[in-house]
């Protein structure tokens, strides 16, 4: 559906969910019989933490320079929206940890590059700006693949079919329609303070890059401390083209063919993925209507 569509809304207000989560009875494989596509969806939460928080204090640094109310609102939204899935995440990795799935080291390392290789330096004037301006754009070019990854999410009646387990598959669509709900809000705050159409372009060639290499380590990590598993498994690229394939893990081609789109001068998040989908959702998420009880 596109945002043509006059069952598309124009508009509508961002604002943080309360939601609630048990994990007490996730499977170690919650797609039964699958823990490769568990794993690779799995990866997510080992980064999703300390990732949304670094997005929150770039975000929070970058308000001041806002300009226009209505992007400015939408920015708040999207930095209390980026909070709760932080915490939510992080509540998957606490279960992982006290079940035997030691995330630990992996997890360091992602925090030591959002906090320390894309955290705060000691610039001043126009320095400080410049860096603000390209983690800016970087963030705009991860959005661009939590949106696609987000409504991929939405759509996958494969992970229904599989069985998938109800909690995890809710946590997963209510954050993938927050994702294509927000999906404007990175790309036009980057326009509004600097909007260099290089500078947008390389940013996602660097994102795709490092997501990839982030990616591919972290399922191997996982599967390795897995403790059912216990290593007698490692993954194979046949596997991420199976899992594709069946439509329980998003294909390379899918995750590839959203580069170009982001790539052309004219390009606007808003001409991808469905907002009316994403709120329908919301309305109806488990967990949302949990938290509202």
């Amino acid at each position: 559906m596109s945002p043509a569509d006059p069952a598309e809304p124009d508009r509508v207000e961002l604002h943080a969910r309360d939601v609630e989560f048990d994990w007490s009875q996730l499977p170690a494989h919650w797609i039964p019989g699958e823990p490769f596509a568990t794993h690779f969806i799995n990866f997510l939460h080992l980064v999703l933490p300390e990732g949304e928080r670094w997005f929150v204090e770039v975000f929070k640094q970058a308000l001041p320079l806002v300009t226009d109310e209505r992007l400015a609102a939408d920015v708040r939204g999207f930095i209390g929206q980026e909070a709760v899935h932080a915490d939510s995440h992080q509540g998957v990795v606490d279960h992982f940890d006290a079940h035997g799935l030691d995330t630990g080291p992996y997890v360091e390392q992602i925090r030591w590059m959002f906090r320390r290789v894309l955290g705060e330096r000691p610039y001043q004037g126009e320095r400080a700006e410049a860096w603000l301006v390209q983690r800016l754009a970087l963030i705009a070019a991860i959005e661009h693949f939590t949106a696609v990854l987000g409504q991929w999410v939405l759509d996958a009646e494969a992970l229904d079919r599989a069985g998938a387990d109800p909690t995890m598959l809710d946590l997963l669509r209510w954050h993938g329609a927050e994702e294509v709900e927000h999906r404007a809000v990175a790309f036009d705050l980057y326009q509004h303070v600097h909007g260099k159409y290089w500078q947008r372009c390389t940013a996602l060639l660097i994102a795709a890059v490092v997501l990839a290499r982030l990616w591919v380590r972290g399922v191997k990590f996982l599967m390795r401390r897995d403790p059912v598993l216990r290593g007698r498994r490692r993954p194979r690229w046949r596997d991420v083209l199976r899992g594709g394939r069946l439509g329980l893990i998003p294909s390379v081609w899918q995750l590839l063919g959203a580069m170009p789109g982001y790539l052309r001068p004219g390009y606007h998040p808003s001409r991808h993925g469905s907002t009316a989908q994403a709120v329908a959702y919301l309305a109806q998420s488990p967990a949302a209507m949990a938290a509202r009880r």
